[in-house]
């Protein structure tokens, strides 16, 4: 072999050696891109699972680190929120009675006569079969005489009740008289006192809070005493 088949056979030689090197460093370039490619992909998938929710956990929410609702909070809250809104309001309901009363005009006897004089007391009525006085009522005696006739009667009624336990005329006859020990009470006799329904004589005692009203009341009585014997004569 000559000299110069030497030299181009040791071309070739490192020639190849060269190609060969060359191609293995290009692979194992190649090689090192793709796994560093790779790990940037998988770093960067779980950058992603880890702040959007994407992964392995099923129905997170994707929002949930930056305080976002829920859609299902978010959809019943505006459900609520429409209900509120679509409520309807409550009816202005009245109610009527079942029964309808009508006004029925009270008439007390009196609406023909004017009040000539009123006085509180207390009454008692004297029991001859129990021999002892008896109690019938406390309140206002009154005079009224009549717009007509012009006579005057005696009407007392009891405090609250209204009830009444003296009605009477006033006639001559009717005399007062000072009940023993007292000078605030008088003894009388009547006739014909209908507090009762039907006419009773009853003996009669009124007691007074003071004395000055005891007279006061024995002044106004003998007037319509005066007043009733003018009366019954016409």
């Amino acid at each position: 072999m000559s000299a110069t088949d030497k030299v181009k056979e040791t071309v070739e030689t490192v020639s190849k050696a060269a190609s060969d090197a060359t191609e293995t460093a290009t692979k194992a370039a190649s090689d090192a891109a793709e796994t560093v490619t790779k790990t940037a992909t998988e770093a960067t998938e779980a950058v992603k699972s880890s702040v959007f929710g994407s992964g392995s956990t099923t129905g997170a929410n994707p929002f949930a680190m930056f305080g976002s609702k829920p859609k299902t909070e978010e959809k019943k809250t505006e459900t609520e929120e429409k209900d509120e809104d679509e409520a309807p309001e409550s009816p202005d309901v009245q109610f009527e009675p079942l029964v309808h009363l009508e006004k029925v005009e009270v008439k007390t006897n009196e609406e023909e006569e004017e009040v000539l004089y009123k006085i509180r007391a207390k009454l008692f009525r004297y029991d001859a079969e129990a021999k002892e006085w008896k109690e019938r009522g406390t309140g206002d005696v009154r005079f009224l005489k009549h717009k007509d006739s012009g006579k005057v009667r005696l009407v007392m009624r009891r405090d609250k009740t209204l009830k009444i336990c003296a009605n009477h005329y006033i006639l001559s006859d009717s005399v007062l008289k000072p009940n023993v020990g007292s000078d605030r009470s008088w003894v009388y006799n009547v006739t014909a006192d209908i507090s009762e329904g039907a006419p009773e004589a009853q003996t009669l005692a009124i007691r007074f809070g003071n004395a000055d009203n005891a007279n006061a009341f024995k002044e106004k009585f003998e007037e319509a005493a005066e007043l009733n014997k003018k009366a019954f004569e016409k």
